[in-house]
């Protein structure tokens, strides 16, 4: 089995699933954060193993609403079955980091999406690169420091660790947390932000 995949085919898939959505009558937009989202926006080149949806977008006149993404059967079929046809893992396409809606998005983060159409039935809304220095550094606290190396990449500013830290906080607001923050950041070399958090 392929558990790693480049970006290139998972287009492939995508544009399957699209196809599937098709033949169903079925229209679907997502939004995608990652692995995935930093290889279709440029931020990141890498191998990842699976599409991680954090919601599905609502579009009502421009205004663009996320929910959090819980698939019915009828969906979890066609992923099913593109993991048959091109034996990937099943989990190929989950809702892993949908528990991040419950919690609060970062303030103005339905702005900052890029939509990109895999079809005339899917629409996938990639996630901004502030939002994924956000993300990616609650993930390297949260998991003992998972995903530093994508946040690394990204390059963040001083500025753009700070709010991600504020914003860090509001996820998870234990003083265990917070210290385990601080000592990520002052590893990092960012001691002027450990600082002020």
């Amino acid at each position: 089995m392929n558990d790693k995949i480049f970006f290139s085919d998972f287009e492939k898939y995508l544009k399957v699933l699209n196809y599937h959505l098709e033949l169903n009558n079925k229209k679907i937009e997502f939004v995608v954060c990652g692995g995935t989202a930093l290889n279709a926006m440029g931020f990141v080149s890498r191998v990842t193993k699976d599409i991680d949806v954090l919601g599905f977008v609502e579009n009502n006149d421009n205004n663009i609403l996320i929910e959090k993404a819980i698939f019915p059967d009828w969906l979890k079929e066609i992923i099913n079955k593109i993991s048959r046809d091109f034996n990937i893992p099943k989990d190929w396409l989950n809702t892993g980091p949908t528990s991040m809606i419950d919690l609060g998005l970062p303030a103005d983060f339905e702005k900052r999406l890029s939509k990109k159409d895999y079809g005339s039935n899917l629409s996938i809304y990639y996630i901004s690169r502030i939002d994924q220095i956000y993300f990616k550094l609650y993930a390297c606290a949260d998991r003992g420091g998972y995903h530093l190396d994508d946040l690394k990449k990204l390059n963040p500013s001083s500025e753009e660790l700070l709010n991600a830290s504020l914003w860090c906080m509001t996820q998870d607001i234990s003083e265990g947390f917070k210290t385990i923050l601080k000592d990520l950041l002052a590893k990092m070399g960012y001691e002027d932000v450990s600082e002020r958090i």
